[in-house]
Formats: C-alpha cells, structure tokens, sequence
C-alpha cells in the first residue's frame, strides 16, 4: 500500500506520537515532529502537553473496532482540528495539501496534519490498517503498509516472540505434556 508523502506522512507522524512513551520528554517528542518534517518543531512546556493529550485521542482512532466507532472517533477529531486543506508549493516543491496555515502553531499543524492522515488512511486504504499490536503486553500502535494488510504485530520482534511461545506451547502438548527435546545430532567417531 502506498500514500503520497504528505498525507502518508501525518498517519505515519500520528504513529510514532502514539508510540511514544507517556513520560517522553520535549527532546523526543521534537525529534518525532523533525523526523516527519513538521516545521519548526520546538514546543514550549504547555504545547508538549497540549501534543501529548492530542497523542491519546489519536490513539483511539488505531485501538477503535473498524466501523462506525472508529469513523466517529476520526470525524471528532477532524471537527476538532477545523481544518482548512489548501494546495501549497513552497520550497520548489511540486503542488501538495496543506492541512493548516503554515504559519500556525505547532500543535496547531501537528493536530491538523495527523488527523488529516489518519482519515486519509481510513478512507483511502480502509480501516483495518489502523491496529495495535497483537502481542499480549504489546501496547504498540502501527498503520500496515503491507501489500496484503494482514499485519498483527508492530514488528518482527514481537511477531517472532509470539511464534516462538505459541510453538513451544505446541511442541510441549505434542510430547503429551513433557517438555520437547530435540535430538542430538549423531556424532561421527573419528
């Protein structure tokens, strides 16, 4: 699956706003923003609070059953940004959407641009490409850009983790309830 860059851009920036850890401090939470091009991207003490409270509402549209919920939390947050899309060209690049007026604040463009993204990616891919992992303890949040939009896990890691628990349960059952062991390779006498 493929976004243009701009408007894969804020589902991908609401991604990794929701990853962030609840404690993270104003250095992380810029680094984000600079990462996924949002200019001017330092926050003062009150909009790193106000861009964290906006993380936890954006969180609801990946955790919310695909379906109405999951559309009526994208369209509270729509109406909450008011956006007002406008076609820019700025720094010779070629014609693209602007979700909020560029010289607005911050968290102003952040809400816009994330929410935009998020209902990009609802209407345009469909709303099972919102998820959250599906590894127990996993809190993770991940938009699948995957070709078949199967993904269950935010990454390997936590895929091979679940596999592995779920294969050595199997191969404890499979020795009627005694732990499986493997067999020693043959040893050559030499």
């Amino acid at each position: 699956m493929q976004f243009n860059a701009y408007s894969g851009n804020g589902v991908l920036l609401a991604e990794a706003l929701c990853n962030l850890r609840d404690d993270a401090r104003r250095s992380e939470v810029e680094s984000v923003l600079e990462e996924h091009r949002v200019g001017r991207p330092r926050l003062s003490p009150m909009q790193l609070r106000e861009v964290m409270g906006w993380r936890s509402r954006l969180r609801a549209a990946f955790v919310a059953p695909p379906g109405e919920v999951q559309v009526g939390v994208v369209n509270a947050l729509l109406a909450e940004t008011a956006t007002r899309p406008y076609v820019s060209t700025h720094d010779g690049q070629p014609p693209h959407l602007h979700y909020a007026d560029e010289n607005a604040d911050v968290v102003t463009r952040v809400r816009a641009v994330t929410a935009a993204g998020v209902a990009i990616a609802l209407t345009e891919a469909g709303p099972d490409r919102l998820g959250r992992c599906a590894a127990p303890g996993c809190e993770l949040v991940f938009v699948d850009v995957s070709r078949n939009g199967r993904r269950a896990y935010c990454s390997r890691r936590c895929a091979t983790r679940v596999n592995v628990t779920v294969h050595r349960a199997r191969s404890t059952a499979d020795a009627g309830g005694r732990p499986a062991t493997r067999p020693r390779a043959a040893r050559t006498g030499r």
